[in-house]
């Protein structure tokens, strides 16, 4: 059910129907905390979607303060090297 869902929320993020994607990453994100933790890799991802979404959504400060959490946990995590990390260090920028 969880694949299903990021599915569409991938095909509707693609198409511009940015409020309709962040809908089902919010539901993709509680159900990835709630099952791997708010510190897993894909949890981590989830979160990343989320924040593009509300930066498509020129929701400039919500979409900062995602990134920041998930590069923050990703060095952590994963350390200051890793591609993840560094895709997050990219993202933020």
């Amino acid at each position: 059910m969880r694949a299903l869902i990021w599915k569409c929320a991938i095909t509707l993020f693609s198409d511009g129907r940015w409020k309709e994607a962040e809908d089902l990453f919010e539901q993709e994100l509680q159900t990835r905390k709630r099952v791997l933790g708010d510190e897993h890799p894909h949890t981590l991802s989830s979160i990343g979607n989320l924040a593009s979404t509300y930066g498509n959504q020129g929701r400039w400060k919500e979409a900062e303060e995602l990134e920041v959490q998930v590069m923050e946990a990703r060095k952590r995590v994963l350390g200051n090297e890793h591609p993840h990390t560094l895709t997050s260090i990219d993202n933020l920028a």
